[in-house]
């Protein structure tokens, strides 16, 4: 896999670099700590509001910077509200272009919402016939009040060692999450025991708050810019292939990972999270490859490179995934449920 970065080179890495790259980071993170926590303060004392909004709103977040899942997620917790019979719009501020394309792509009957102010999107949602609201990363956004928080925490990523911003990816300190409705265990590569011990981790934080486990499992490759109902090659197809994987998304590794799992040689070129990719970089990728080699990526990569994508390259693939939910299903349930029954209410609840 190619070089990810500087960045995360200092947030994961282990060497005496991103060790002396963090110091320098550190009277930062803590002048960054010290503002977040004060605004949690004033929130918590009542002196900052969260106002009403016209709907019910849930929001699905989390505590660090990318790859915990959250767009798929929040898809999949609006396709679970529609299929109850509600009408959800998802709402977000639209960091990137990839985020409301993917939600397009895998929801195309469902709303999405663009706004920087999310109380106003919100309106918007409801003016058009929304009667609830998917907040896609919005647990930091506490000016809306909130009928339902999901905060994700990534399990391949995890690590006990909280490093705020920007000396690490944490844009809050872990307690926080305690201001939690439910706590959502992410994994694409992680092994059980880790997963476990993220668990057990949360548990001695905020044992109140319910945890679930969910797998981001890759389930077929669909090719990109083709009619999907013909074009689409089973997961156990990488098994034993030369894979070109083209990757602009938070956490690379997990994915290369999933892969390599299944028995896929992988090279990969990464690029940093919700990269723009021009017409000439997608090119140049295209031409880079041997015959008999898949070009994969993921939607979130395909929705972008798909209009540059040249017709006569070799074939490009995304991989498709599903959520499964592996302990706690119980726990989401009843978030849906509830805030099934909370659209006839003129507020909602909890904030």
């Amino acid at each position: 896999m190619t070089d990810p970065g500087i960045v995360d080179r200092v947030w994961y890495g282990a060497g005496t670099g991103a060790s002396f790259g963090r110091a320098l980071l550190t009277p930062a993170a803590r002048l960054f700590g010290a503002i977040v926590g004060a605004r949690e303060l004033l929130y918590d004392a009542g002196v900052l509001v969260a106002h009403e909004t016209a709907i019910p709103a849930l929001s699905v977040g989390n505590l660090t910077v990318g790859g915990t899942g959250k767009t798929p997620i929040a898809a999949w917790i609006a396709r679970g509200l529609a299929d109850r019979g509600a009408r959800p719009a998802v709402v977000l501020r639209g960091y990137g272009d990839d985020e409301p394309l993917v939600h397009r792509a895998l929801n195309p009957d469902i709303p999405v919402v663009l706004g920087r102010d999310r109380r106003e999107a919100i309106e918007h949602a409801a003016r058009d016939g929304a009667d609830i609201a998917v907040l896609d990363d919005a647990f930091q956004h506490r000016q809306v009040r909130r009928f339902a928080d999901l905060v994700l925490v990534n399990a391949d990523r995890w690590t006990p060692r909280v490093r705020l911003l920007p000396a690490g990816p944490w844009r809050e300190r872990l307690e926080a999450i305690r201001r939690a409705t439910l706590i959502i265990v992410t994994r694409k590569a992680a092994n059980d025991t880790l997963v476990e011990s993220v668990h057990t981790a949360l548990a001695h934080i905020a044992a109140t708050v319910p945890r679930v486990s969910v797998r981001l499992e890759q389930t077929e490759l669909r090719r990109v810019g083709a009619d999907e109902s013909s074009e689409r090659l089973p997961i156990d197809t990488v098994a034993g292939a030369s894979i070109r994987a083209i990757l602009s998304i938070a956490d690379p590794g997990a994915f290369v990972r999933q892969l390599e799992a299944r028995g896929a040689h992988v090279r990969a070129s990464v690029f940093p999270d919700h990269h723009a990719f021009t017409a000439d970089e997608v090119a140049r990728l295209a031409a880079d490859g041997d015959a008999g080699t898949l070009v994969v990526c993921t939607l979130k990569d395909a929705v972008k490179l798909a209009q540059h994508w040249p017709r006569l390259a070799p074939p490009l693939w995304y991989v498709s995934q599903q959520v499964m939910v592996e302990r706690g299903v119980g726990g989401l349930e009843r978030v849906l449920d509830d805030a099934v029954r909370a659209r006839s209410r003129t507020a909602p609840t909890a904030g």
